[in-house]
């Protein structure tokens, strides 16, 4: 008697699908906003989704260049004006 459905072997592959988009989403969405946070995050997933064998494979490597971007966009940020976030008054 079996308690639990079969696993599926779909589910896997979808979600590394979803990893691969949230991924680019949040390493987009990084450049703009919580660089600190978000591009952390996007290459985690990138990183993550890449080893599972995602179909969306470009899509990764995009969320993962841009979670290093938004790394980068944090440190020269920082190194420019000496701190860690936009400086819209003066």
């Amino acid at each position: 008697m079996r308690l639990t459905a079969p696993p599926s072997a779909r589910t896997g592959r979808r979600d590394t699908e979803g990893m691969a988009v949230a991924s680019f989403v949040l390493g987009l969405v990084g450049l703009l906003v919580l660089n600190l946070v978000l591009g952390p995050l996007a290459i985690a997933l990138a990183v993550i989704a890449l080893r599972r064998g995602t179909p969306r494979r470009f899509r990764a490597y995009l969320g993962l260049g841009l979670g290093v971007a938004d790394l980068v966009v944090l440190a020269v940020l920082a190194s420019a004006d000496g701190t860690a976030s936009w400086s819209v008054w003066g």
